[in-house]
């Protein structure tokens, strides 16, 4: 049955109506709360590298399209433009919800309140309606209208569609390449990368991570150097192991114990002395000899450790190798390192080895870049964290004839911690990136997520305060993150989206 021409200008006029109150009730929602919108924008797979013109242009297209449909001159370029419009919000979201590992951003309004799948269904619905209204308009005004006299109606749509979903496409594949390699400073935030799952009392403030093996974390204490406390990640089967030590005449004084596979070691970089021992039985059965001072040091293997010291010219930081089993057994490379200002509390920072990998990593405190090398300290490249500090902002002042030095000011400080986890490393930063409200800083710590071997930033997430308390340090697991506020232990477990990171190395070795 055919429809008349009175119908089909009924339902011509309905659509293009209710395209009207959608086009203005969206724009006008994210006006209203546009800083929200910016934010989610930011956050988005698809468009963070974008977020701060598509903020402006997709109301201000919105409101356009709403002002062409109303207009009978201008109704087909109206139509059309709704058709791409919805396309390429529906091939927003379906891009989302199977090409990305995280689904933000909305339209505001009640249409925030709807779930993904909801609102792909509600796109496409309203994709049918303009169909069907192109193809009525095209039936009443077809020997009227330039645009569509003589052209195939199914072409035009054909072209259209096709061109919203190649741009939507493109859109995706080059934010993720400015995201994961040219970051314009904006964090992605996907939903509960971690949770939190156990907490504890340590009664104490003295404790710092050692390390970890088969299933149990291992806590140092700054003022019992000698014992050890360890637990599951259920924090059950605590219990104290005691570091049996007979060294005399040493004087030690800043003593820290590192756990590397199944040996202990302790260090003290003052003295200068590093001891060994199995994990089977406490007992420390080896010195390795011959190592100079240290400001830190990580363990390689039993026979082999990196560290930091001030051997460097006009005593900066240097990164060097202890070889036990080598002559001669320290080699420095002063390449490591760079200076900016005076070599030392500008290349101050963290060292860190990733036995899976087989990578030092070393992240700068006050600038945002992280050096990694293989076990031979040769330089593999210099990785950058996501924000815009590329120097140090500290002043330092020489005291005693030049002989000593301090700093003139409070530093401003880029990154207050890390840990490494297999192929990922994991930087506490202290600097806020673009669309990032002040509240949120105010409630936690941001972890920010890069991968070693491909170089790239991945994600971000929070970790809350624990009532006053920020986080003081952290150490992560192929499964938890650990984390210790003043005299309590936090566990969270890690969600899939970051063991999927962390599983991807496994399979790799298969």
């Amino acid at each position: 049955m055919k429809l008349s021409v009175i119908t089909k200008s009924i339902f011509l006029n309905g659509i293009c109506l209710l395209y009207i109150l959608l086009f203005v009730y969206a724009a006008v929602s994210k006006l209203l709360d546009f800083e929200n919108f910016q934010v989610q924008l930011g956050q988005s797979p698809l468009l963070s590298a974008y977020a701060s013109w598509v903020s402006y242009i997709v109301p201000l297209i919105e409101l356009v399209v709403a002002v062409f449909l109303a207009v009978n001159r201008w109704r087909f370029v109206g139509l059309l433009a709704s058709l791409m419009l919805m396309v390429m919000f529906s091939s927003y979201i379906f891009i989302v919800l199977h090409y990305t590992s995280f689904v933000p951003c909305s339209c505001g309004g009640i249409l925030e309140k709807m779930s993904w799948n909801q609102h792909l269904v509600f796109n496409l619905f309203f994709v049918l309606l303009v169909l069907l209204a192109l193809a009525f308009y095209s039936s009443l005004h077809q020997s009227k209208n330039r645009m569509i006299k003589g052209a195939p109606i199914a072409g035009i749509i054909s072209i259209s569609v096709l061109s919203s979903i190649g741009f939507m496409i493109a859109l995706f594949l080059t934010s993720e390449e400015i995201m994961h390699h040219e970051n314009p400073f904006i964090r992605r935030y996907p939903q509960h990368p971690i949770l939190l799952r156990h907490q504890m009392d340590l009664k104490f403030n003295s404790y710092y991570f050692a390390g970890y093996r088969k299933g149990k974390i291992y806590l140092g204490n700054y003022t019992n150097p000698l014992q050890l406390l360890s637990m599951d990640s259920s924090l059950n089967n605590r219990q104290f192991e005691k570091i049996s030590f007979e060294v005399k005449n040493r004087f030690f004084q800043r003593v820290t114990i590192g756990i590397r596979d199944s040996f202990f070691y302790l260090k003290d970089g003052t003295v200068p002395t590093v001891f060994m021992g199995s994990t089977s039985n406490w007992k420390l059965s080896k010195e390795l000899k011959g190592i100079p001072f240290f400001t830190l040091a990580e363990a390689i293997d039993t026979a082999n450790l990196v560290f930091r010291a001030n051997n460097g010219k006009e005593y900066a930081n240097v990164l060097g190798l202890f070889r036990s089993n080598q002559v001669p057994k320290v080699s420095y490379n002063p390449h490591l390192l760079q200076r900016q200002i005076d070599g030392v509390f500008d290349t101050d920072g963290i060292l860190l080895y990733s036995e899976k990998i087989k990578k030092i990593v070393y992240l700068y405190f006050y600038r945002n870049e992280f050096i990694v090398a293989d076990i031979n300290s040769k330089l593999a490249y210099r990785g950058h964290t996501i924000d815009t500090t590329t120097k140090a902002k500290i002043k330092v002042a020489y005291l005693k004839n030049q002989t000593e030095r301090t700093m003139m000011a409070p530093p401003l400080i880029v990154n207050a911690n890390a840990a490494v986890c297999q192929n990922l490393l994991f930087v506490h930063s202290k600097i806020k990136g673009r669309y990032e409200n002040d509240l949120l800083w105010k409630q936690a710590v941001i972890i920010d997520v890069y991968d070693l071997n491909k170089n790239t930033y991945l994600l971000s997430f929070p970790i809350y305060n624990n009532g006053e308390k920020k986080m003081d340090s952290f150490w992560v697991t192929a499964t938890h993150l650990y984390a210790i506020m003043g005299n309590k232990l936090m566990v969270y477990e890690l969600k899939s989206i970051l063991k999927k990171e962390i599983n991807s190395v496994r399979l790799k070795e298969r």
